[in-house]
Order: structure tokens, then sequence, then C-alpha cells
């Protein structure tokens, strides 16, 4: 509606995941030194500074500082979330319900989405304004929630605090944070193994809802249908993430990583040639739910306290790293040929890497 091209939405993208990828880690930082409430407290105030940016402002280079700051707030929230819910748990020696908590906590997510998408459907039809408030009210009220929640004491965070002055601990907890959690995954290779198995398959499915809308749209799905597909995905994802502890105690391991990349393949296939993409977009969510419950549970089972919330973050920086790539990519593709044939590009590369990712179950099951 603005007027932009898809090449220059590709681009927007592909600043925001600049974005994530320079300030994952500092924001990382700043939960595991000033604490994950403070970092998930800010990261929704700019969120929703970030919004009234991209709603007003009708210039690209505008929409690039609304962009920027989405990834901001996106940042401070990113690593910060899980290691709240992990560590709280941690401290009252109940990790081991983890995979239980983060299904639901995946559930509530997904209906929260699908009343969104049902809602944003309906009201972007009608009036992006009212869309737009909205989604700034949401993201106020969340503020005022993290406000409430309470800081799990993290005894090397206290240290910080203590001893150095706030320029100097800033300095110094770059440093350490970097350079410790680039040793704890060195060391522990599986931990870099199920960041980029995981990432590369959410990457596919986060460039698909983005170009999926467009798509549709020019296959006359209005606004309010294609919230709908969004809803039916939500429904989906927050279903299988409930029952991810399920499926992962009758599979294991070894059978999760094996089965939802072939799944996630067969979805990708399905939305580059079969004419009802919308059904196959609906078995992504599916997969989406398992992978975020049981793949988080994976990596955060392998990781220290201290350093949780900055590995976690590095785990979304290498999630910008692949979108930086491919969404541009697509948006090209789908500009000078067609997004039919961006989405076929999109399948064949997800193929061709599956062997790759088989070999690493192999090695580390």
């Amino acid at each position: 509606m603005r007027g932009f091209s898809l090449l220059e939405l590709g681009l927007l993208e592909g600043l925001y995941h600049i974005t994530s990828f320079l300030m994952e880690v500092p924001t990382g930082v700043v939960a595991d030194l000033w604490g994950r409430k403070t970092s998930r407290l800010l990261g929704r105030c700019i969120a929703a500074c970030s919004l009234a940016i991209m709603f007003y402002s009708q210039s690209f280079a505008f929409q690039s500082v609304a962009f920027i700051a989405t990834a901001l707030g996106n940042n401070l929230e990113s690593g910060a979330g899980d290691a709240l819910v992990y560590d709280s748990l941690l401290l009252d020696n109940r990790e081991e319900r983890y995979m239980h908590v983060a299904g639901r906590q995946e559930l509530v997510y997904q209906l929260s989405a699908i009343t969104a998408f049902v809602l944003g459907g309906y009201m972007a039809v009608h009036s992006y304004g009212l869309l737009f408030g909205l989604s700034i009210v949401c993201s106020l009220v969340a503020a005022l929630v993290a406000s409430g929640f309470i800081e799990p004491q993290i005894e090397r965070t206290d240290q910080y605090a203590r001893r150095y002055s706030l320029f100097r601990a800033i300095q110094r907890s770059v440093y350490t944070q970097v350079t410790e959690s680039y040793h704890i995954v060195k060391n522990q290779k599986k931990i870099l193994y199920l960041i980029v198995f995981s990432e590369i398959m959410f990457c596919f499915i986060t460039v698909l809802f983005f170009y999926l809308q467009n798509y549709w749209k020019s296959q006359g799905f209005s606004e309010f249908y294609i919230g709908l597909f969004f809803a039916l995905h939500a429904i989906g994802a927050g279903i299988t993430a409930y029952h991810a502890p399920r499926v992962e105690q009758r599979l294991g391991e070894r059978g999760v990583l094996t089965w939802m990349p072939v799944l996630l393949i067969v979805g990708l296939w399905g939305i580059a040639l079969s004419p009802v993409s919308y059904l196959f977009y609906i078995l992504l969510g599916c997969i989406e739910g398992v992978l975020i419950t049981a793949v988080g549970t994976y990596i955060n089972r392998l990781l220290p306290s201290a350093q949780r919330a900055t590995i976690l973050s590095f785990q979304s920086m290498v999630f910008s790293f692949f979108m930086i790539i491919l969404f541009p990519i697509v948006g090209f593709i789908g500009d000078t040929i067609s997004l039919k044939s961006a989405f076929f590009v999109i399948a064949v590369v997800g193929t061709l890497l599956y062997p790759v990712q088989k070999c690493g179950i192999i090695k580390f099951s």
C-alpha cells in the first residue's frame, strides 16, 4: 500500500536481520548482566515505538528506522525470554519440567496469534490505523506484565554489578560473555549443530510467512482469509507444542531430529507445487510447534545459566544470518520471475540440506 516493491521489502527485512545479527550478543549480555526482566521490559517498550514509526513513516529511510527498532526490541526479548523461564525452573529444582512449560508457553503464544491473525485480518480490511494502534497497546500491556516478573538471581550477574562501574561492567561483561560463550559452543559442538539445524528450518518458515502474504494476495485472497490461514497455522503449532513432550517421549531426540525435517521438506514442496499451498503451510505450523519446544529443551539442557541468555541470543544471531542471505534472494526471484519460482528454490535448498543434517544426527546421537 505504501508503494514498496518486493525487493525493497526484502531489503527492509534484510536490514532488520543485519541489526539482529549485530545486536543479538550485546543484548544477550544486557540480560545476563542486568537481568532478564529488565531486558524484556525494555524490549516491549521499543517494540511499541517501532510500530508507531512504521505506521506513520512514508519513506524508505524512516521505514528502515522502524525495522531497526523492531529488531532491537526483539533482540532484547529473544535470549532473555527462554533464559528467564529455564533459570526460574532451575532455581526451583524443576528444570525437568521445561519442555512441558515451554509447550504451554508456545500454546498460549499460538492462541494469541490465532486471535491476532483473525482479528488483524478483519481489521486490515477496514482500518490499518486501528490495527497498528491495537498492536501498540498490546506491546505496552506486555511491558506492564513484564514489570511484575521476579528476576532469578544468577550469582555471576551480582558479582559483575558489585565489582565494576557501569561503563567498565559493560566492557568487561561483553568481553567475558562472548569469549566464555564461544568456548562453551566450541567445546560442545552439539550445541552449534542444534542451533544451526533449528534456525535453518525456522528461517524457511519465516520467509514463507512474509512472502506468502503477497502470493496469496495475488491469488485473490483477502486479508481476512490470509489471516485465517495464519490462524490455522498457529492452531497446528499450538497443539503440537503442547503435546511435544509426548511426541518427544515417543520418538526420542533422534526421532524428532530425523522426522521433523522430512515433514518440513514435504511442506516446502507442497507450497511450491500444490494449488492448495495454505494446507501445506498449516502443516509447517505443526512442525514448528514441535521444533520450538523440543529443540529449545535440548539446547537449554547443555547451557550454564551464566551464559544462557548470551548463547540463546547467539542462536537468534544465526537465524538472522540465514535471513540476511535468503530473504532478499527470495524477494529478487519473486520480483524478476515469480513467487512460485522462489518457493520452488526454497524447496530445492531444503531438500539438498537434508543429507548434511542427517550426518549431524548420526554424529551427535
